[in-house]
């Protein structure tokens, strides 16, 4: 186009689109992240609002329901996964008490805040509790019921997290089942979810995978890199990543228990940026690495070979590195930002373009506003 056909509703198009960050937006990856806060050097709920501004993330998992999250984040237009923890799963089961903590906790912020489900419990299934494990399908059952109490089950749904250990057997995926000594509490956890209409999640890490076992395991396999695929003898379909070969094997699984309506969604997966010694390729690069082809895979709304048509739901985890985490290096080590909210790789989730502080930000976006001022006055005068 040359610049003497530029007219100036045409030029008021292209400012609208260069004063508004939003739009900027619209050019990465929607993506969901978990929004971890065991630390003492976090940065402020306001302050994280502002960073997820900056950022394209529209989706946050909380691991609890902390007020001041979800004040930070009136008309913010991000939804919020809401988690009750594991030591409170057990109160949930009194329908009285559900109620109560959705009163608390929900209906105060559901106008301003979108909160869009309610985990219950996480990873109940492979810890040793059995008690737990028996008390946390009453224990969902009774929160939806309280949300139906109080008008809310349109907008809020309920679910539980699993790890990805919950499985007997992931290979090949076709042949995905659940471990037998759990069938007893997933077969009516997996009813309830269809009854419900409810997403079944999953917290998958292929760097465990690798970590136990690189000599076996395809660094290229687990990061999303070129490589040669494993196929499944079964279907002949072809994974080029672990991680799409793991949802898949969930999907097998579900079908063996009966049900082909459910919706398998990721609500936690990542790379560790730093590790101890024996954590083989806990490093920066292969954090990074691992991150962005994800958000590439995200970007073109590619499913899994069993499921091509329908579009990946992840969770990255995690929003900050976390210093007050117990266990190996690499669990304080999952965040995509530092606390003082600079990156700690460049993941390029805005349409290709790196990360940027809050402040780097301001500043491009100033640069774009100017040049969109300079384009509109060269428009005025031819």
């Amino acid at each position: 186009m040359r610049m003497a056909d530029f007219s100036h509703s045409g030029c008021f198009f292209v400012l609208c689109f260069l004063f508004s960050g939003q739009n900027l937006q619209t050019l990465g990856v929607s993506v969901g992240i978990n929004y971890g806060q065991i630390a003492n050097d976090l940065p402020t709920p306001t302050a994280v609002a502002r960073l997820i501004q900056t950022i394209n993330i529209s989706r946050i998992k909380l691991y609890d329901a902390n007020p001041d999250i979800l004040t930070a984040f009136q008309r913010s237009g991000v939804d919020f996964i809401i988690a009750i923890g594991n030591e409170n799963v057990v109160n949930m089961m009194d329908f009285t008490k559900a109620q109560e903590w959705l009163k608390k906790n929900v209906q105060p912020y559901i106008n301003q805040t979108r909160i869009t489900c309610i985990t219950v419990g996480n990873e109940v299934l492979t810890g040793n509790d059995t008690g737990l494990m028996a008390n946390l399908l009453p224990a969902m059952q009774s929160v939806y019921q309280a949300l139906v109490a109080l008008g809310l089950d349109r907008l809020v749904n309920v679910s539980t997290a699993h790890s990805v250990g919950i499985l007997g057997n992931s290979f090949p995926p076709s042949s995905g089942f659940f471990r037998q000594d759990l069938a007893e509490y997933i077969q009516p956890l997996l009813n309830f979810h269809a009854e419900i209409n409810s997403p079944f999640l999953i917290n998958a890490y292929p760097f465990f995978a690798y970590k136990e076992n690189p000599q076996s395991v395809s660094l290229e396999y687990v990061l999303f890199e070129t490589n040669p695929g494993v196929t499944d003898p079964n279907t002949n379909l072809t994974y080029d990543n672990m991680l799409y070969a793991q949802i898949d094997s969930v999907y097998a699984a579900v079908r063996a228990m009966g049900h082909t309506d459910i919706d398998v969604a990721i609500s936690e997966t990542g790379w560790p940026s730093k590790g101890d010694s024996d954590e083989i390729g806990a490093t920066l690069q292969n954090a990074a690495t691992y991150n962005r082809n994800l958000m590439s895979r995200i970007a073109m709304n590619q499913g899994t070979p069993m499921n091509p048509s329908v579009p990946i739901n992840v969770y990255v985890f995690a929003l900050f590195n976390e210093n007050l985490k117990p266990g190996p290096t690499s669990e304080r080590n999952y965040g995509l930002f530092y606390p003082d909210a600079t990156p700690v790789y460049d993941i390029s989730l805005l349409g290709g373009q790196p990360f940027s502080s809050p402040s780097s930000f301001s500043t491009n976006l100033t640069a774009w506003n100017a040049l969109g001022i300079l384009i509109l006055l060269i428009a005025i005068l031819i």
